[in-house]
């Protein structure tokens, strides 16, 4: 009688009369679209967890000359993240990426707006993109209060989340409020199967420190945090919102219909 040896080093012995078959590879997943708007810019955190999960990471740059595919046939999801710039910008590349929206949109796609992006997907939709009308800005740590509809969707909301931000948006018609705040009201939303978040849960601790290095002009606003709270907020309330980003994420991936998925494995 015959013994296979297993990988862990073990023995496994064989049911007579039958051959041990090993268990086919798990289909590749498919990958998620990111789009960045600077060079130097990476999906942080996000693409951290999507990673894990096991999703390749398509990564673009329109804003350095990168195309937009024309159908999201080939991704499990798109995110657009933030930048400098401003979504009521007359850069062609700008008008573009909003305009690109409408394609996940009418799809019925997974897709998540992070701050620019968000705004992106809020003027998409419709709605108006401002500075605050007192020039206020939210740069560090700031409330959130979830809504009924942001508890039911997703629980254990952060009570802080950090912000990187000096516009602001209007609820879009037809979308459904998930988290509101002082300065900006609009601080999440959801449309469909598109999400706008308007805080920075994809920052690291690296990231932190080069923002808070470069960035550091736009700490002088009126409403910006001082460096050192930056990151005496990250030691309280980080793990909450690297929690609910990982609960959220696995959410949000799952919105993809199934037909998409079993066509992938296919």
């Amino acid at each position: 009688m015959s013994f296979w040896s297993s990988k862990n080093g073990g023995n496994i012995l064989p049911f007579p009369g039958r051959k041990l078959v090993p268990a086919p590879e798990p289909a590749p997943l498919l990958p998620v679209l990111i789009v960045l708007h600077r060079e130097t810019s990476t999906p942080g955190r996000v693409g951290n967890a999507l990673r894990a999960l096991g999703h390749p990471l398509d990564i673009r740059r329109p804003r350095f000359g990168d195309s937009l595919p024309e159908t999201l046939d080939r991704h499990a999801g798109a995110v657009i993240f933030g930048g400098p710039m401003s979504a009521n910008d007359s850069d062609e590349y700008v008008r573009r990426e909003i305009d690109w929206i409408e394609i996940p949109l009418r799809e019925q796609r997974p897709f998540l707006g992070i701050c620019l992006g968000a705004q992106m997907l809020a003027k998409q939709l419709g709605a108006q993109v401002a500075p605050h009308p007192e020039g206020r800005v939210e740069v560090g740590y700031y409330p959130i209060r979830p809504t009924e509809a942001g508890h039911a969707l997703c629980p254990n909301w952060p009570e802080r989340v950090y912000h990187w931000h000096g516009e602001g948006f209007h609820l879009p018609w037809g979308a459904e409020l998930l988290a509101e705040g002082n300065d900006f009201p609009v601080q999440a939303f959801q449309h469909g199967h598109a999400f706008g978040l308007q805080f920075h849960p994809d920052v690291t601790y690296a990231m932190m420190h080069r923002w808070t290095t470069r960035g550091c002009v736009r700490m002088d606003s009126p409403g910006a945090h001082p460096r050192h709270l930056h990151f005496a907020d990250r030691a309280m309330h980080d793990v909450s919102e690297r929690a609910w980003l990982k609960h959220f994420i696995d959410g949000w991936l799952a919105r993809m219909p199934r037909s998409i998925v079993s066509e992938a494995a296919e």
